[in-house]
């Protein structure tokens, strides 16, 4: 529902939006990863553009080192 909200605020102010990817978000997907369950980076990044489609111009994260690493080797 948080993509929505960011599409609709996109929609109807002329402001720069933020959004927050919570702590809780990124502690699952790292903890799936260390389960052997799924690959963190990968989640990440999914949600990250994701945010980023719904409208946010700027996110804040707690993943940014993990992405920021994961960009420079691709």
């Amino acid at each position: 529902i948080y993509l929505d909200i960011i599409l609709r605020l996109k929609q109807e102010i002329d402001l720069p939006i933020a959004a927050y990817n919570v702590s809780g978000e990124y502690s699952i997907m790292k903890a799936g990863e260390m389960m052997g369950w799924v690959d963190a980076t990968a989640l990440i990044l999914e949600t990250l553009t994701a945010i980023k489609r719904a409208g946010a111009d700027m996110i804040l994260t707690y993943s940014a080192i993990d992405v920021a690493r994961a960009l420079e080797a691709s």
